[in-house]
């Protein structure tokens, strides 16, 4: 009987067609080298034969490290910037003790500019002597690829042109249902605040949520993520989303229109950006509503003609849907007011306006969510809030009641320019629903 043919473990590596693959395919690579190794280690005789194990030693010699000397080159570190850092901590954690550097960034207009913007998650690279001095120093502006590198010359620390970062977006998808509240159940998904925050917004002229709510309500969302190096450090767009409410499905999607502007849109073709917001601002409570009250200041009874929105002072005041700045300025009792004229006679006023923005000019055309102004509390009132009016040819009605004009769809080839960009995402959206159905009815 012929015996049994071995091979000695140690050389099967070298037999293999493939030496390496990344980690994320180390499980089936193990399978794979696994069978390798017994298909190589045994080609079997007759049915009857017996195999017997064979131990192979080899001695291998120790590796002599080299011994390290101490040398002049600097130290460079990629360090992430942590939530609350300035450029003193981080300074710190690095032992960089460099006075004539924080001097420069301190002093330098451009320098303390970038400083303002540090974020969270976003990497500094710094190279640094053994003395603790920096040699270059590569900074995030913002949440931009942009980067602001300074540089020691034989003349001192000086800024060298900017670079741009390589920052990576990828596109995320997920799902949850409403236990008690929206951000409560995005938590619980890992969806970021900003998302949260504008999927609200989004759906805020279909959905009331400060009553509408109910529990087991679901939602979907597709959304970008910005990764630097790796790490997440900011999120983009929503590009599509969904919610369901009452058992009634509300979907939008993300779509550029002709003239450039990205707007949402229902699966129809409708733009939301048409139809108004209920509420132009993130407020604490509504401190009044439409209709005849004791004027607080007066203090005799007078028609109150809009809603007022409790909010702290500077918060951020927006249009409420699309249209043209018709007036900025002063108006007596309102205060700092901004009107905006809208599409089929009806027109928004934000009274008693801390300021304005850059964006608030008579005879400018504005989106809906652009900011106008910001909360205060100008013209006759006790305290910081908004009084928000909705009017149809000049007339007030009450914003909270008032059936809003119904939105026209896209026609002809626009229709089907749309429906050729959307399916994808809108397909992203279609196959979260069906997961999450699937998973429902396992319970």
């Amino acid at each position: 009987m012929q015996a049994p043919k071995t091979a000695i473990l140690s050389e099967v590596p070298r037999q293999l067609p493939i030496a390496r693959r990344l980690l994320v395919g180390s499980a089936v690579i193990t399978t794979s080298l696994l069978g390798v190794v017994t298909a190589t280690a045994v080609v079997p005789g007759p049915a009857d034969s017996s195999f017997t194990p064979e131990s192979v030693l080899e001695r291998l010699a120790s590796p002599q490290p080299e011994p390290v000397t101490e040398s002049g080159l600097p130290y460079v570190y990629d360090e992430r910037i942590q939530p609350g850092d300035t450029i003193q901590t981080i300074f710190r954690r690095l032992d960089i003790d460099d006075p004539d550097a924080l001097g420069y960034l301190m002093g330098d207009e451009q320098a303390r500019s970038v400083l303002r913007q540090l974020r969270a998650g976003r990497s500094i690279i710094a190279m640094i002597s053994p003395e603790g001095r920096i040699a270059t120093l590569n900074l995030p502006v913002g949440r931009t690829s942009e980067r602001f590198v300074v540089e020691r010359t034989a003349q001192g620390l000086q800024a060298i042109p900017q670079q741009t970062a390589t920052l990576d977006t990828l596109v995320e998808m997920r799902s949850g249902t409403i236990t008690h509240s929206l951000f409560g159940a995005t938590d619980a998904v890992n969806v970021p605040d900003e998302i949260a925050t504008k999927f609200a917004e989004i759906f805020g002229t279909q959905i009331d949520f400060t009553k509408d709510l109910r529990q087991g309500d679901r939602f979907s969302v597709v959304y970008e993520t910005v990764f630097d190096q790796g790490v997440p450090v900011g999120a983009g767009r929503i590009l599509a989303a969904e919610f369901v409410n009452q058992g009634k499905k509300h979907t939008v999607v993300r779509y550029r229109e002709p003239d450039g502007n990205e707007a949402y849109y229902t699966p129809d073709g409708r733009g939301l950006n048409q139809a108004f917001l209920r509420y132009p601002l993130e407020f604490t409570r509504i401190s009044s509503t439409f209709g005849r009250r004791l004027h607080p200041i007066h203090k005799r009874w007078r028609s109150h003609n809009g809603t007022d929105f409790a909010a702290p002072r500077g918060t951020p005041v927006k249009a409420s849907s699309d249209g043209r700045i018709g007036f900025v300025g002063n108006q007596t009792g309102y205060g700092k007011t901004v009107i905006i004229e809208h599409r089929d006679k009806y027109s928004t006023l934000y009274a008693h306006l801390n300021g304005f923005s850059p964006n608030a000019t008579k005879g400018r055309r504005v989106r809906q969510g652009d900011v106008i102004g910001y909360v205060g509390m100008t013209g006759w009132a006790t305290g910081p809030h908004l009084h928000y009016e909705i009017r149809i040819s000049g007339t007030p009605r009450d914003p909270m009641k008032i059936a809003l004009p119904t939105v026209k769809p896209l026609e002809n080839a626009e229709l089907q320019a749309f429906r050729s960009e959307t399916a994808s995402m809108l397909e992203r959206l279609a196959l979260l629903s069906r997961t999450d159905d699937a998973h429902l009815a396992s319970r």
